[in-house]
């Protein structure tokens, strides 16, 4: 594209791979560990049929039962946002997890901006739900502190011309300290998840409970 021939993806997705290696940080910084073990995992394949998330989900190299997956994909973006968005929320306990972590940190969770576009299941935290894990997908949201400012249109322009092409590089007006406030949001949702005393499980009656968890599974109402 116009000579460039690098597609560098930094907002999808070396984004999402910095907030992972933060939220790792900071659990490594810890005077001491938390009571639940955890695994950073960086996928591939996800736009070609979740191939990565698929291997690891059915054929884990991990000890022991995974009892929760919180997914990021995506966390920068061109425009700052004073929302997030926690995706699958509504299905399992990590919910309520997500809403006192932003609680915490003074940050709204706004529902899922546009719906008809099935996001749950179309990211790597969809593969898990099939092994009948509780899951949710943590994003930025849509609301902006800034007059005139509107992110979803915003997102969607950037979607039509900059998305999957080499303009999408570090050169963007990037929102670092949006990006900040969001790893902080997901670091104390992983710990909240991995400190608190019962395993998550998925809500009863819940559709992807019904479809995907195992009779009398630990992890099922």
């Amino acid at each position: 594209m116009n000579g460039d021939t690098i597609y560098n993806g930094a907002l999808d997705n070396a984004a999402g791979s910095s907030v992972l290696l933060e939220v790792a940080h900071f659990f490594a910084s810890l005077p001491s560990r938390p009571a639940r073990s955890l695994a950073f995992l960086a996928l591939t394949g996800e736009e070609e049929g979740l191939l990565g998330s698929e291997a690891f989900a059915n054929q884990p190299t991990l000890s022991g039962p995974i009892v929760a997956n919180i997914n990021v994909d995506g966390g920068a973006f061109i425009v700052p946002v004073k929302d997030v968005v926690a995706f699958g929320e509504e299905h399992s306990s990590l919910g309520a997890l997500a809403h006192r972590a932003a609680a915490q940190l003074g940050v709204e969770i706004s529902p899922d901006p546009q719906p008809e576009e099935g996001y749950f299941v179309r990211s790597d935290q969809y593969s898990f739900v099939r092994t009948g894990i509780p899951v949710l997908q943590l994003d930025l949201g849509y609301k902006s502190d800034q007059p005139g400012v509107d992110p979803l249109a915003e997102m969607k322009k950037w979607s039509a011309t900059i998305y999957h092409s080499p303009k999408d590089d570090a050169s963007q007006n990037i929102q670092y300290e949006t990006s900040a406030r969001f790893a902080r949001f997901a670091a104390l949702v992983t710990y909240y998840t991995a400190n608190t005393p019962q395993r998550p499980t998925w809500n009863a009656n819940d559709f992807f409970s019904k479809q995907f968890c195992k009779p009398g599974g630990m992890l099922c109402p």
